[in-house]
């Protein structure tokens, strides 16, 4: 699977959107199981944050980058972990990129089928009832990894 290069800026109501979200999860208030997500900058070392949501599946945890290559999965792939945040509670974990195509799909039609009404205009036609192959295709631009308990830095 070759990582695609597919990327959607967000545009200035999503920046304020993600702002708003972000400074309420870290409060402690999660906005349909939103986390705020740190990563080190892959060049910087510094850390970056953004509002993602965590998909619990057959008790596996998931991250999915509904706009594609994003600079948070750029910077997971590189640095391997990173933090999630609610409140006080932070949790370490490594991110392992999802690769068995079977596992992505079931990834992304349950994250359809949860967040589909918020991320749905980044999938374009595709939607949680679309047929496999249709998903399969969607995977290759919308990274999936596999939240995995870790340890801090």
């Amino acid at each position: 699977m070759a990582a695609s290069t597919w990327y959607l800026a967000p545009g200035r109501p999503t920046r304020l959107l993600n702002h708003v979200v972000q400074a309420l999860t870290r409060i402690g208030v999660s906005l349909w199981g939103s986390r705020v997500l740190s990563v080190r900058g892959r060049k910087s070392g510094e850390w970056r944050s953004t509002p993602v949501n965590v998909l619990t599946l057959d008790g596996e945890r998931y991250l999915v980058s509904a706009r594609g290559n994003t600079q948070w999965v750029r910077n997971l792939r590189a640095v391997g972990r990173g933090r999630l945040t609610v409140g006080r509670r932070v949790e370490p974990f490594e991110g392992v990129e999802v690769t068995d195509d079977a596992v992505r799909v079931a990834v992304l039609r349950s994250y359809l089928r949860r967040w589909g009404w918020e991320v749905g205009a980044f999938f374009g036609d595709v939607t949680a009832d679309s047929p496999d192959d249709v998903l399969r295709r969607a995977a290759t631009r919308h990274p999936v990894f596999r939240i995995v308990p870790g340890t801090d830095e």
